[in-house]
Order: C-alpha cells, then structure tokens, then sequence
C-alpha cells in the first residue's frame, strides 16, 4: 500500500474510533448501553450485507463459524464492554482501557504464537502506554468498571490475532459485513439480560445511531480490517494509541470537555510511541552486505 495512503488511513479510522466515545456519551442520554450498541451493529451489518451480496462468501460452515467469532470479540466483546464499563468509570477511562490492546496484541503473538518484537517495540508499546494514561491526568482508579474495560481491550487483542490467523482467507468486506451483523446480534441479547432496555426516539439519538452506523461501523471497521490484512497486526495496533487523543479533542469540541496540559504531553509520548513501533534502523551497506551473506 502506498505509505501516503496508508497514513491516511490510520489518521481517519483512529479518529473515528476517537469521536465514536463522545458521540456515543451522547447517545447514551437516550439509549441504554447494550441496545445502542446492537442497533449499531445490526444496522450497519445489514447495510453492508446487502452491499457486499455479490462479493465471495464463505462456502463452508467453518468460514461463517470465524466471522462469528471475529464479531463475538471485536464488536460485541470490545463495544460491549466499553460502554458497559462506563456504569462505573468514565469514558476517558474506559479509553484508555480499550487502548491497552496494542500492548497485550504483543504479549499474546509472543506468548502464543512465538511471534518476535525487537525491545524498541516494546518500549514504544509501553510508552504508547502510559502517553495514553497521560492523557487523562495520571489517574485511573480500579472498581468493577476497570476490570470490564480490560476485557474489552482483551477483547480486542484476541479479535485482532484472529483476523490475523483468519483474515487472509475470508473477504475482508465480507468478513466486516458479518462480524458486525453477529456481534450485534450478540449485544442485542445482552441487552435483554443485564439491562432494562430504554430507547428515547430524538432527533439526537438518531443522528447519533446513524453516524455510528455508518461513520463508527461501516466505514470504521472495513478501513480497519483493510489496514491489518496490509500491514502487520503488531505495529497498526500501535496507531490506537492515538484514538483517546482524538477522543480528547472530539469531547472538548462536542461536550465542552476541558482541555489540560498532560493531553499535549501524553500526545508526545504517544507519537514517540508509534515511531519505536515501526522504525527499523538502516544498517550500514557492508554490514547489510555481511548479514546477506551469512543468510545465504
């Protein structure tokens, strides 16, 4: 992929993971956590379902079994459980959690599939890390909430290596078409057994479902998935760590969220973050020259 595309790319779908916090707090006055969410996801899956009719689908039950379980971690496991968190704790808390997934995307391709990270990776993940905790002023206090926020961002990981393990053998519109109709399936049922569901229709709430719909669903996730199948899952993780960056600027224009002087530190860690995630040193001509002879 062309390195200006694929940069434009990750700035917009992390912004509209970013957004998708404050609008959702939004639509939250409205509509209880669970049902939001699956109507989302329902809605978004259908549309896309119809768009994609003609595209390869899978021919045997063991393809529809992965985007099943693709949409049982990734929409309904990471969504669920961030908003569902935000019973106890607040969004930029639950954003953080959520964000947590790049470092626990390499600690389970290392543990389970023996997959190598030089240290400037891990180093970079880690302070990706804490530029995120930065950003919402060094404080992220444990309760019930926290624990659910980190199985989203568990959640999200796991979704992550499947489509890795799984990806390149489904169609990628496909797959983001039907992860997302199974999720919110899922969701739906959720709502029904841990909440009341409650719908206000207003103008708000349905500006709000549409824009996660389409904006926050659709276009979100195929850019996403289009990103992990070019690029390795490790390092276009690392970019998540920009999306509480953008979910603090969205809030301050949406809500009138208050802007502090930890956001434009934890933003520099954050961008140090990304660049030891991805850099390669250039090794000098005759040591390159030394090592290819030694593979040969």
């Amino acid at each position: 992929m062309n390195r200006s595309v694929y940069w434009i790319f990750v700035l917009f779908t992390t912004f509209l993971m970013g957004v998708a916090f404050p609008i959702g707090k939004i639509g939250l006055s409205d509509v209880s956590p669970f049902l939001l969410m699956g109507i989302r996801f329902v809605l978004a899956g259908l549309i896309m379902a119809v768009v994609v009719i003609k595209r390869p689908h899978p021919r045997q039950a063991a393809g529809w079994l992965k985007m099943s379980a693709i949409g049982l971690f990734q929409s309904a496991g990471v969504m669920g459980c961030a908003y569902y968190s935000m019973h106890w704790i607040t969004s930029g808390e639950s954003a953080i959690l959520t964000c947590m997934n790049p470092l626990l995307v390499v600690i389970l391709d290392t543990l389970l599939s023996k997959a190598k990270y030089r240290f400037a990776q891990w180093v970079g993940v880690v302070l990706g890390f804490a530029g995120v905790f930065a950003t919402f002023g060094f404080h992220l206090q444990f309760q019930p909430g926290t624990a659910i926020g980190f199985m989203g961002a568990l959640s999200f990981a796991v979704a992550t290596l499947l489509f890795k393990k799984w990806g390149p053998g489904l169609d990628t519109w496909v797959l983001t078409a039907y992860q997302m109709l199974f999720g919110g399936i899922v969701l739906l049922g959720a709502s029904v057994l841990l909440e009341h569901p409650s719908f206000r229709f207003t103008a708000s709430s349905a500006a709000v479902i549409v824009w996660l719909a389409v904006l926050g669903s659709i276009v979100q996730f195929s850019m996403w998935y289009y990103l992990l199948q070019k690029g390795d899952p490790g390092k276009t993780s690392a970019y998540l760590f920009l999306v509480p960056l953008f979910g603090v600027i969205s809030g301050w224009l949406l809500l009138g969220e208050k802007l502090h002087w930890y956001a434009g530190f934890g933003g520099a860690l954050i961008c140090i973050s990304i660049f030891l995630v991805n850099w390669r040193a250039k090794l000098p001509l005759k040591i390159r020259g030394s090592l290819a002879k030694l593979k040969a």
